[in-house]
């Protein structure tokens, strides 16, 4: 495999490292930071000082959630094109500048801008987001621990993005206006592609296309690739034309759902087809069984933790008393808890789980992945009695919030990167990139539903929904408690 300057520069790794970091973390400033708004924006009125989009709580769920969760489906096709089309470098460069297109639109007022530029981000980090990942892979050609190390680095670049991102637009976009927000993020992508492209001799000859196809033949690929996509983008483009106008009578919830629906129903049509027809051994089935066990509770899992987002951003907003020596903090700046939980907490973690297997007592996966949704399930417990005793004459203290997204990192560190892991460990050798977007796609569906279940924030009132996801998310966290066991003999010792 062609290899990068192997120089260690960088906190002991290749100086190519750092450029895929800044990368990334500029990426997931510019993704976050927006984030943190969107809810918000789409939210306001259109007669405040700052005005916002006026829309209602259910729509803008519905926005949002099928907004993060086509980010992360878009990761499916963007991985394609880069394998077989364009490399991970191109991909990435190009998807950079379609996610900076996507800010820069939405920083020019109006609804029509609004949606473009979400679909503008939506292709864009598709293109960028898995691939900024497989070329970090790609410094290490040995693996191993070293490689395991740069990830988790990698991973710090992600946090620190996701930690000032919101700082720095919420103080824009609540503080002055919001487009100067979603500008800033626009802004801070460009930074990421300016030090990317300075750092382009750090990688040597990594991620450029690898194919043994001529040049034709690619030709052939990509016309129709693209030839199919524009056509799939002319027809969603058609039909929100149609439901603008009134012609088809169905709504953003409605459309949103039957999305949510579809994928899952999908999903299980695809295992019982690897299963049936795949032409695996037993041992592989059941090894691919847990993966889809895993697949729906991480989708549970999200579905709960991406309420940060929208309902929790709400109640930042509304409910909490966010004057500090007589400033008001924005609410969406809140958004930087969790990253900042992440950055002081993995490190402790990681530690944590190689000391309990030192000493024979790591949990395994399907236990840790129960004990990921038990500490899911208690935040938003927490969360549900500050709610219970606030009202916006009376709002709460931020620490309720605080407390809430500790208890939701911690969670996280238990679920996510191990499950991700595991993906790696169980898939069948030939279906390691299906299983892995498998996952992605159980993310994807999180996202999806956590906004479809902000929605119903009107309807019950906030310490209700706070209280209503926490028992289901809890339930379902006893459910894996108990099947942990069986899970585990399925694992057929690969843990």
């Amino acid at each position: 495999m062609p290899s990068a300057n192997s120089e260690a520069t960088f906190f002991g790794h290749p100086r190519g490292l750092a450029t895929l970091f800044f990368t990334e973390m500029w990426e997931r400033f510019s993704y976050y930071g927006m984030r943190a708004l969107l809810t918000l924006f789409m939210t306001t009125a259109t007669m405040e000082a700052n005005p916002g989009l006026g829309f209602d709580v259910a729509t803008a769920g519905a926005i949002y959630g099928m907004y993060t969760a086509l980010v992360y489906i878009m990761a499916l096709p963007g991985g394609w094109i880069a394998d077989n089309l364009w490399g991970q470098r191109k991909a990435i460069w190009v998807g950079g500048w379609i996610i900076a297109l996507g800010h820069f639109t939405m920083a020019i007022p109006g609804n029509t801008t609004f949606f473009l530029g979400l679909a503008f981000i939506i292709c864009g980090t598709g293109l960028l987001k898995p691939n900024v990942s497989t070329i970090v892979g790609d410094l290490y050609p040995d693996g191993g621990a070293r490689r395991d190390a740069g990830f988790s680095v990698f991973y710090m670049g992600i946090n620190l993005g996701a930690f000032f991102g919101p700082m720095v637009t919420g103080f824009l976009g609540e503080g002055y206006h919001w487009h100067w927000g979603f500008g800033a993020a626009g802004v801070g992508m460009v930074l990421g592609l300016i030090q990317y492209r300075i750092g382009q001799p750090h990688l040597g000859d990594i991620g450029h296309l690898r194919t043994d196809r001529s040049e034709a033949e690619v030709a052939a690929m990509s016309r129709k690739f693209f030839g199919t996509f524009f056509a799939v983008v002319a027809a969603v483009a058609g039909f929100a034309f149609l439901v603008r106008n009134g012609t088809v009578d169905v709504s953003i919830t409605q459309i949103a759902q039957a999305l949510g629906t579809s994928v899952l129903i999908l999903v299980a049509l695809y295992f019982v087809y690897v299963w049936t027809f795949g032409g695996h051994t037993a041992e592989e089935n059941k090894r691919m069984g847990v993966i889809f066990w895993l697949f729906l509770l991480i989708a549970v899992f999200w579905s709960g933790f991406e309420q940060a987002g929208t309902s929790l951003n709400l109640f930042a907003r509304d409910l909490t008393d966010r004057v500090v020596f007589g400033w008001e903090i924005p609410a969406s700046t809140l958004q930087s808890i969790n990253a900042g939980f992440i950055i002081l907490l993995a490190p402790l973690f990681g530690s944590l789980w190689v000391w309990l297997d030192s000493r024979k007592v790591n949990p395994s996966t399907p236990l840790k992945a129960a004990l990921g949704l038990f500490g899911l399930a208690l935040g938003f417990f927490v969360l549900a009695w500050g709610a219970a005793n606030a009202t916006p004459e009376n709002p709460v203290s931020p620490a309720w919030l605080v407390v809430t997204y500790f208890l939701h990192t911690v969670g996280e560190l238990c679920i996510s990167p191990i499950g991700l892991s595991a993906i790696t460990k169980l898939s069948p050798q030939q279906r390691v990139g299906q299983m892995m977007g498998v996952w992605f796609v159980g993310a994807a569906l999180g996202n999806l539903f956590a906004g479809l279940v902000a929605g119903q924030l009107e309807t019950l009132g906030e310490a209700e929904l706070f209280r209503t996801v926490a028992l289901i998310i809890g339930g379902v966290g006893i459910v894996a408690l108990v099947a942990a066991p069986k899970v585990r003999t399925m694992m057929m010792g690969r843990e």
